[in-house]
């Protein structure tokens, strides 16, 4: 259908083989007949959860981003631990260690592609609802401070700059969307 846009592989390098990130040198070939290269990451894919309380507000957490040097406001979520690992399940899990909730329900709300331009990361995000508390147990690399906000104010948030992380945002207007019946 977009033949017009395809770029072949001809050969791929490893750069840097992680523990998370595999870093990739490929060459490819343009549409144009030319050669070029292409650095890339390969991600495992990863799956986020955006708990939404009876009352209306939604639970997020508070980290620091070492990349980006700052704290973050972001949705509970975790890469899968392993290839073919339910996106639901990781879901589950990330909802349990990062805020100790539990949910009676989800609902998958889209799979994004976080960074198309250097990476094959998906997402996977779903909204839990019917919570139920219990206690935190993050990784012991995780240091995070738990945050309950009104929808309201998580949407107001994303739009004077406050939530950045773009799967937060992403969810976030996904679900005021649905809650509020916007078209």
């Amino acid at each position: 259908m977009y033949e017009d846009l395809i770029e072949k592989k001809i050969h791929s390098t490893d750069v840097f083989d992680g523990n998370l990130l595999h870093v990739k040198k490929d060459t490819v070939e343009l549409p144009n007949g030319h050669k070029t290269y292409r650095e890339w990451i390969k991600h495992p894919g990863a799956s986020a959860v955006i708990p939404y309380t009876a009352e209306g507000d939604i639970v997020m957490v508070r980290q620091y981003r070492y990349p980006i040097e700052q704290v973050t406001l972001e949705i509970p979520a975790g890469k899968l631990d392993f290839k073919g690992e339910d996106p639901l399940d990781c879901a589950k899990r990330e909802l349990s260690e990062e805020t100790g909730y539990a949910a009676q329900n989800y609902t998958k709300l889209m799979t994004i592609a976080t960074t198309v331009g250097f990476s094959d990361e998906y997402i996977h995000i779903y909204l839990a609802e019917e919570l139920t508390v219990g206690n935190m147990h993050p990784d012991d690399d995780e240091f995070i401070n738990l945050v309950k906000l009104p929808l309201a104010k998580a949407v107001d948030m994303v739009y004077n700059g406050e939530i950045i992380d773009a799967k937060s945002v992403s969810a976030i207007l996904m679900v005021d969307r649905i809650k509020n019946n916007k078209s």
